[in-house]
């Protein structure tokens, strides 16, 4: 089923682009959720008319997520927690560990948003990659530093 995106859809395109999509993925989930509409005739009149405003739209929240990502890039973040011999943490800290501790610094982020491979499992300085906004990625430094 062809279909053009109304909004970024990760994996499947950017707002605008017309693509061609499971005709189930299409009628039960991104038609539904207002994320994209057929892509007929009368429907492509109508996108060419709002196409504009929402281009301009995209402008500004990519310019937030802009700025969201240089201060969350200045700020400091610490995570202290439990280590045994050798450095290692007792658990391991994940993206929804990582995402707290933005929360604490003021800075509201999803937990799927942070690109972790693997959960942190031993102290040092790590660079953490996180989404906020499909053409946006901040690269934030987390200190995990033990407490015994």
């Amino acid at each position: 089923m062809r279909i053009i995106l109304k909004s970024d859809i990760t994996n499947v395109g950017r707002q605008g682009e017309i693509k061609e999509v499971a005709a189930g993925f299409a009628r039960n989930y991104l038609v539904p959720k207002n994320l994209a509409m057929e892509a007929n005739a009368q429907n492509l009149k109508i996108w060419e008319r709002i196409r504009g405003r929402l281009e301009k739209q995209r402008e500004e929240v990519i310019g937030e997520a802009r700025g969201t990502a240089l201060k969350l890039e200045a700020s400091k973040f610490v995570a202290k927690v439990k280590i045994g011999e050798k450095g290692k943490v007792f658990g391991s800290i994940s993206a929804l560990n990582i995402a707290k501790i933005f929360e604490n610094g003021g800075f509201k982020v999803k937990k799927h948003d942070i690109l972790l491979s693997n959960a942190i499992k031993t102290t040092g300085i790590y660079e953490i990659n996180v989404r906020l906004h499909p053409e946006v990625i901040a690269k934030i430094k987390l200190s995990v530093i033990g407490e015994k």
